[in-house]
């Protein structure tokens, strides 16, 4: 279950701010809904594999038997590449997190501020290994999966069926056009290349991705049906971060609560928080195993490459073409390339 959640609270990370308008942008009609259904699916394929792969290194993490498949240099290459795409999806977020705290909730604080508290918080948690990032995340998730269904409920107060008809009104293409971006928004079972040498029951990976994955793709598809259904397609188009467009319009007079966003914002960030220590922990594995070095002065000296990468963007539109720069590194390094190594031979004899 520890291994399903950690998936799972992987994947909730920046989408599901902007995956409606993502999606929606690609389809540009309410189908998009079929799309992610279909992408989790494919996900789930994905993730299987990736299991098959790992289960014939018991014990060994990507990092440590992709050299026994490719020899020592190839994979070294794979290897940096790998931590690579960890280290620049942790900056990622630790960029997200400002943009969307700076705009929400903490306006006028300095920008470096938010980041470093942030991701020196990130920092005490990944120090003590992957198991305290595993029961950090079994304490989010049920608080996450609580919040998630309140939007659910509350959005039928706002929910117009009619802006999510005629299904497949345009045809099936448009669905087939929102593929591009929603695949891009599951990107989570890379990590199995890594977590099933730490499961005490590496066999039960499978279900842990069945699990891990499809529990996201529910709450995919509720929130873009939500978002979509209240603010429609051309609203949600032209909104940045649609949901909490979504928690704004929420009214319930006479309650004491009011600012609903808040709310989500704090399930955001939480889910942030775990992809963001959850890959910055693979990153630093990743070198400290490839290079043979200390993986505690690795997480040290990550901090600051990840807080420098975290700035790299000049604005919030070059924000997301770094989201979509990793989506489409990950359908190479986490789809072709363990395809092709599931087909090699092992090398006898070979050490990692």
């Amino acid at each position: 279950m520890q291994a399903a959640v950690l998936i799972s609270n992987y994947m909730l990370g920046v989408s599901i701010l902007t995956l409606p308008r993502t999606s929606v942008e690609a389809a540009q009609t309410p189908d998009v809904w079929i799309s992610l259904i279909l992408s989790g699916l494919m996900t789930v394929a994905v993730g299987i594999l990736i299991v098959k792969l790992s289960r014939r290194f018991p014990g060994q993490t990507f990092y440590q038997y992709n050299r026994l498949l490719v020899g020592k240099w190839l994979g070294i290459a794979l290897s940096f590449f790998t931590a690579l795409y960890f280290i620049v999806m942790a900056s990622f977020e630790a960029r997200a997190v400002m943009e969307v705290t700076r705009l929400f909730l903490l306006e006028g604080t300095p920008n470096w501020a938010i980041t470093f508290a942030f991701m020196w918080v990130g920092v005490y948690l990944i120090i003590g290994g992957i198991n305290p990032v595993a029961r950090v995340c079994e304490i989010i998730f049920p608080i996450t999966t609580v919040i998630l269904i309140l939007i659910a409920f509350m959005g039928l107060s706002v929910f117009e069926l009619d802006n999510i008809r005629p299904v497949l009104g345009h045809g099936f293409m448009p669905v087939l056009r929102g593929l591009k971006t929603t695949v891009l928004a599951y990107t989570s079972t890379e990590i199995m290349l890594v977590i099933p040498a730490f499961m005490k029951h590496p066999e039960k990976a499978v279900k842990a991705v069945l699990i891990g994955v499809l529990i996201p793709t529910f709450f995919y598809v509720v929130t873009c049906v939500t978002v979509i259904g209240t603010l429609s397609v051309d609203g949600v188009i032209t909104r940045t971060w649609p949901t909490i467009s979504l928690f704004r319009s929420f009214e319930f007079r006479g309650i004491f609560f009011e600012r609903f966003e808040t709310l989500l914002l704090v399930i955001w960030l939480m889910q942030i928080f775990a992809t963001f220590s959850l890959s910055y922990y693979l990153g630093a594995l990743g070198i400290a195993q490839s290079w043979k070095v200390n993986q505690r002065t690795v997480i040290f000296v990550l901090l600051a490459v990840i807080f420098l990468l975290s700035f790299a963007p000049a604005d919030t539109n070059e924000v997301f073409k770094m989201g979509d720069m990793l989506g489409y590194s990950s359908l190479v390094l986490f789809i072709l390339v363990p395809a092709v190594l599931y087909v090699l031979p092992g090398r006898k004899g070979a050490r990692p």
